[in-house]
């Protein structure tokens, strides 16, 4: 059974979409993350806790030579939870569109499609280190920062779609170290972690167990078991360029015009897609209109305060779920079963009903509405 999500209706392609943003490293590290940045080169299970909010400055400023494969699950766990945490925001903005099938709402549900195959990826490869994922135990907290100290600054926050949405939140997570259409360089992307992500898997040279990952069908992408070096070389750069493009082109690299997530977002958030002129890249083409959204309010930190009964029945009743999505994809990794996958896709979309019921329902005294806050219940 192929795993999608969102599900695309008949008939329906776009253009491929990914997940690596641009970012900058806040300075200071957490105690775990210096613990596991030692010359550790075997191959063994983990027996430590993932760093919670692991920092990549210091993760990138580890020596080459102190890099061993306690690096390498660390580096893994966070990508983990950079992975993940852009997939709330999104669903939400994709949620709140009342025509799915305008091009802006494409554009999105392709961009979370990628946002899933990646994640599956990176728990692939941390499963094949002896690591285990561990989704609800570092699930995010909204609003805030992105994990792993990345692009400080940016505040991900959760609402229905705009355009400050998409400007400050999607193409914000999503910007690569040098933008084609940009003069602005940011030469700490998260491109270059996983650069150094895939220079360490060289160096170290690590036995990869295929015993807990998961071979499944993602959207239009199939998740497969790393077995070599060959194998983690490919991923990584399936998601480098997915996420950034080329050097040369927003597009992936694929030959086949998928555009980088960025570029996704900037043609929402510009209103034209993204074309080649006299060697400059424009947003002059075909016009990308900006959809028609439920007007879903800015989650407040904490959640809102005293909401009426039907609203707080609704939020309950999505975070409750929102757990079993969040237990189901531990499970998944936890005992190497593509069912639990499937499980976790198949309950990510029944969240729907629930998020639409409450964009729907007023905020007293505004003219937004209610929305998910994505709180794991328990």
């Amino acid at each position: 059974m192929a795993s999608g999500l969102p599900e695309e209706p008949a008939g329906v392609r776009v253009r491929r979409r990914s997940v690596l943003a641009s970012a900058a490293w806040a300075a200071g590290t957490s105690a775990s993350v210096a613990a596991c940045t030692h010359d550790s080169r075997g191959s063994g299970p983990e027996r430590h806790a993932p760093p919670r909010h692991g920092t990549v400055a210091r993760l990138v400023a580890t020596p080459e030579e102190h890099r061993g494969v306690d690096w390498l699950r660390s580096a893994l766990h966070v990508a983990v939870e950079i992975e993940f945490s852009t997939i709330p925001p999104y669903l939400c903005g994709w949620w709140s569109i009342r025509n799915r099938k305008c091009d802006a709402a494409r554009l999105i549900r392709r961009v979370i499609s990628d946002e899933m195959y990646h994640l599956g990826i990176v728990c692939n490869l941390l499963v094949g280190l002896g690591g285990r994922p561990r989704i609800k135990e570092s699930a995010p907290v909204y609003p805030g920062p992105l994990p792993g100290g990345v692009h400080p600054g940016v505040n991900v926050y959760l609402s229905g779609l705009t355009k400050a949405l998409v400007r400050d939140v999607m193409m914000a997570i999503e910007a690569p170290a040098a933008p084609l259409t940009d003069p602005t360089r940011d030469a700490l992307s998260i491109g270059r972690f996983y650069d150094e992500l895939l220079k360490a898997f060289r160096v170290v040279a690590p036995d990869l167990s295929v015993d807990r990952q998961l071979h499944e069908h993602i959207g239009e992408d199939t998740l497969r078991p790393a077995r070599t070096l060959e194998d983690i070389e490919r991923s990584i750069e399936i998601i480098k360029d997915q996420g950034e493009g080329t050097s040369r082109s927003p597009a992936d690299g694929s030959g086949e015009g998928h555009m980088a997530h960025y570029y996704a977002f900037a043609e929402i958030y510009h209103g034209r897609q993204l074309r080649e002129t006299g060697g400059e890249w424009r947003f002059t083409g075909t016009a990308v209109p900006f959809p028609d959204a439920r007007p879903m309010s800015v989650v407040p930190a904490g959640g809102w305060d005293r909401p009426p009964a039907g609203a707080r029945r609704l939020l309950d009743d999505f975070d409750s779920s929102y757990t079993g999505v969040l237990e189901a994809l531990d499970t998944a990794w936890h005992e190497g079963d593509s069912r639990g996958l499937r499980t976790a896709v198949r309950r990510m979309r029944g969240l729907e009903d629930t998020a639409v019921d409450l964009m729907e329902m007023p905020v007293t005294g505004t003219e937004k509405t209610y929305g998910p806050r994505f709180r794991p219940s328990g």
